[in-house]
């Protein structure tokens, strides 16, 4: 089932809710859709189409949010889905001090990697190996962030996501070229 961005009253990202969850927000007058989804949900009477985005139409105070929880899903979406070594294509998490000599599972130490750099540097440490990363890992900052990491994605999020994060990191949730397009590009060696 489809998921629907939630914004509270002054357009802040909140979270991500299922379809069903964001049309009885909707139905009880608690929300207003912003933009459709294209899918109509069908009832005895009548068809709704269903939301895609919806803002509340009371502020929530929200509790202070503490650091953005680290999560495969979260990792990869940080990471671009690419591993940090030879910028492959990421299917495992790597910690770049190994825990078995003292590295502890933080965002500054884990990144995504693919199987084979994974493996090869195994329990060593980068310099033993003469490998360097693209970049330093660090832990994601922004709102945006709460949404990127539930790793639930739809191009329609975009511009109500991007006061609220980085360009680049918003480029997770929804490429600037569509995926249709991005797919007949030819790949360059």
């Amino acid at each position: 089932m489809p998921y629907v961005l939630v914004l509270n009253a002054s357009y802040e990202p909140l979270g991500v809710v299922s379809m069903r969850r964001a049309l009885v927000l909707v139905l009880d007058k608690k929300a207003v859709s912003l933009e459709d989804s294209g899918v109509y949900m069908h009832s005895a009477t009548s068809a709704l189409a269903a939301p895609s985005v919806v803002r509340l139409t009371r502020f929530v105070r929200v509790p202070f949010r503490g650091p953005v929880p680290l999560t495969r899903r979260a990792l990869f979406a940080r990471d671009g889905g690419r591993c940090v070594y030879c910028g492959g294509v990421a299917t495992s998490v790597d910690h770049v001090v190994p825990r078995s000599r003292g590295g502890q599972h933080r965002w500054d130490n884990v990144v995504a990697a693919c199987r084979r750099c994974n493996h090869v540097k195994a329990d060593r440490h980068l310099a033993d190996l003469g490998w360097r990363m693209k970049r330093q890992p660090a832990p994601p900052t922004g709102l945006a962030w709460r949404i990127i990491g539930t790793g639930h994605r739809d191009p329609r999020w975009r511009p109500y996501l991007e006061p609220y994060g980085s360009r680049e990191e918003v480029s997770h949730v929804a490429p600037d070229v569509p995926p249709w397009e991005a797919a007949a590009e030819p790949l360059s060696a």
